[in-house]
């Protein structure tokens, strides 16, 4: 048997997925099953688009749910208790610079918390990937798709 992808995330992570999952099952499955019973007294299914739009609406929503569910059943939590305080690690906060650029600030996450503009970066990243395990003041390669670059990791904040 294949072993089951886990989905590191940081607590706060979770508790945002729960919340979003009980939304989806409430509030979002309420509202799509409610249309589909307004489409349906239009009359014929068969070239009614507000059926067809809300179907297909439930669709995704149903697949998200799973998508979800499967995330918080194979959720680890990352505990930084046992990590250096200025080593980069999932959910802890990298300052970092390129050369003369200016200083860029992200906070390393699981996938599934991943939103960067809102400055929170998968572990999966190239620029996580190279800056994982390494310590403030170090310069590290990260292997990016645009090329190689050479960073400075100026602060880790938990």
């Amino acid at each position: 048997m294949a072993e089951e992808k886990t989905f590191p995330m940081t607590l706060e992570g979770k508790e945002k997925l729960e919340k979003e999952l009980e939304e989806l099952k409430t509030t979002k499955r309420a509202e799509i099953i409610e249309r589909i019973k307004i489409a349906r007294s239009f009359g014929d299914l068969s070239e009614n688009s507000e059926y067809e739009a809300a179907k297909n609406e439930q669709s995704i929503l149903e697949g998200r749910i799973k998508e979800v569910t499967n995330m918080l059943n194979h959720a680890e939590i990352i505990d930084n208790g046992a990590i250096a305080e200025d080593e980069v690690a999932i959910g802890k906060t990298v300052t970092f610079q390129e050369e003369d650029d200016e200083p860029e600030t992200y906070q390393i996450v699981g996938a599934a918390e991943s939103d960067p503009f809102n400055g929170k970066i998968s572990n999966e990243s190239p620029i996580a990937k190279g800056l994982v395990g390494h310590k403030v003041g170090e310069t590290v390669t990260v292997e990016t798709p645009g090329g190689d670059m050479q960073v400075k990791i100026i602060s880790v904040e938990q």
